[in-house]
């Protein structure tokens, strides 16, 4: 699918604006259809409960985080289909990224897989913004020095099954005063009086920052489950901000995406794009070498 340019401009206003915004379609059944059936091989579609909801929040209390909210998760690269790989350097993200961030250029830094199940946490959270694992410092004040983050909806996602709920900035202004990005306890149920549900069908995608205002909802849905992929990108060189160090895991299937990738895609990863400095005679060779199948005739030609 491609989303007209209208209405991309006005997706990224209200992200501007709002700092969420759910873009609907994005991706087509046929696309999402080989994805949800790897995530049906990884994780089925039954936790380790009973399938009935739990609720072990403290009177009066919006929710907390803790480990069992954190089950199922993957990291690119993923033991499946080459479709899974590929979808979170997809040229429509990457595209968009550019235009929410206002840059030429983006970094992928995030990517990872992530079901839920009923009856497998209490998984409704306190409101909070990400930067804390994803900075060491705060968001900045401009776009590009912030980040984009995109939850990819693999199956529908209602708030029987966990939708995640945001604030817009207008609303926690208002809460908590202009550009707050921590929320104290006593301050969680105003939020919770303004917040807005992101549920959408497959194939849709949210898109918010590292300074939005949300938090993740319990599955209330008898044997409900959810799938979703999280992708977060960055503008490119800016190194204030990171989550996954993909050269930390050689072991794992890169050929997947090295193989089918364009030099634009692994460009995201950090891989220099054909006619870079980089690429000399040697570092050609012995790339080559260790990636004997990737294709990388552009980066010979680009070097000649």
């Amino acid at each position: 699918m491609v989303v007209s340019e209208a209405a991309t401009d006005q997706q990224i206003a209200q992200w501007h604006k709002d700092g969420a915004v759910v873009i609907e379609d994005f991706f087509s059944a046929e696309e999402i259809a080989p994805i949800y059936a790897d995530y049906q091989d990884q994780y089925g579609v039954q936790g380790q409960g009973d399938g009935r909801a739990l609720d072990f929040k403290l009177a009066g209390s919006v929710g907390a985080s803790h480990r069992k909210q954190f089950m199922n998760i993957d990291n690119l690269p993923y033991q499946a289909s080459v479709a899974m790989n590929m979808i979170s350097l997809d040229p429509r993200l990457i595209a968009l990224a550019k235009k929410m961030l206002g840059v030429d250029r983006v970094e992928l830094y995030q990517s990872h897989t992530w079901a839920k199940f009923t009856g497998e946490a209490d998984y409704d959270q306190a409101f909070h913004c990400d930067f804390g694992n994803h900075t060491l410092t705060v968001p900045g004040d401009e776009a590009k020095s912030r980040t984009v983050n995109f939850i990819i909806y693999i199956s529908d996602v209602t708030d029987g099954v966990g939708a995640l709920h945001y604030v817009a900035k207008d609303d926690v202004a208002a809460v908590l005063g202009e550009g707050a990005i921590v929320a104290a306890t006593e301050q969680q149920p105003a939020l919770l009086a303004r917040q807005r549900s992101a549920a959408a069908p497959a194939g849709s995608i949210l898109a918010y920052g590292i300074d939005t205002f949300h938090r993740g909802t319990n599955l209330t849905d008898l044997n409900g489950f959810r799938y979703t992929m999280t992708v977060s990108y960055k503008a490119a060189g800016n190194s204030q901000v990171g989550f996954h160090v993909w050269q930390f895991s050689p072991e794992r299937p890169w050929h997947l995406i090295l193989n089918h990738g364009s030099p634009e895609q692994l460009q995201c990863l950090g891989i220099p794009a054909p006619g870079d400095p980089f690429w000399t005679v040697r570092t050609l060779q012995l790339t080559q070498k260790r990636w004997p199948d990737w294709d990388m005739s552009a980066y010979f030609a680009a070097a000649e």
